[in-house]
């Protein structure tokens, strides 16, 4: 099967104060981790969707091969980004079978989570595999494409929380409790560097 992959990194990161894209995380910006994890497995092509901060960040991305999709909405919230980005691969090629969605301020997501929920998809045959923690299915997440009508119909900020837990019986569900951990505030950058 072939998948490929949307990175959304559009938001303002108003609770920490800067562009958490380009913090940097065992001496890399969290973007450039997620990015460099995505394209090392086996998904392709690999969406970045930006927005608030896309001037500073775009630089960071020239010499990677990916698609950038720019987000005028974002402010909206994360549904605008993955409508962007569902739209973004839906051009690209109409041959994909579904989309990984991963965000780009989880420590935790590795080459190894990707191929992890490649292999619960395939293992269960369910229409979505998803990394499963704080007792809730959530990002990263592979979607089949029956999925993507739904995912670029998605609005406001929830993203796709409600399609990943809504009906249990479509997730192949992965426990990664290490994804738990997300960058929202100083505090939280803060102890995820002391770990």
């Amino acid at each position: 099967m072939r998948f490929g992959a949307i990175i959304l990194a559009a938001g303002a990161s108003k609770r920490m104060g800067q562009p958490k894209q380009l913090l940097p995380f065992d001496g890399r910006p969290l973007l450039l981790r997620a990015v460099e994890a995505t394209l090392a497995s086996p998904v392709w092509p690999v969406v970045v969707v930006l927005g608030a901060h896309a001037e500073s960040i775009r630089p960071l991305l020239t010499r990677y091969p990916l698609l950038i999709v720019d987000n005028p909405a974002w402010a909206e919230g994360m549904a605008s980004s993955l409508r962007a980005g569902i739209g973004a691969l839906q051009q690209f090629s109409r041959l994909l079978d579904g989309a990984l969605v991963a965000l780009c301020d989880q420590p935790g997501f590795s080459t190894e989570v990707i191929t992890q929920l490649i292999s619960a998809q395939r293992a269960t045959g369910r229409s979505i595999a998803a990394a499963r923690y704080d007792n809730r299915n959530a990002a990263p997440a592979l979607f089949l494409r029956e999925h993507f009508p739904t995912l670029a119909a998605i609005t406001g900020e929830e993203g796709a929380r409600m399609l990943l837990n809504a009906a249990p019986e479509r997730v192949g569900a992965v426990d990664l409790p290490t994804l738990a951990i997300d960058l929202d505030t100083p505090d939280d950058f803060a102890a995820a560097q002391k770990k």
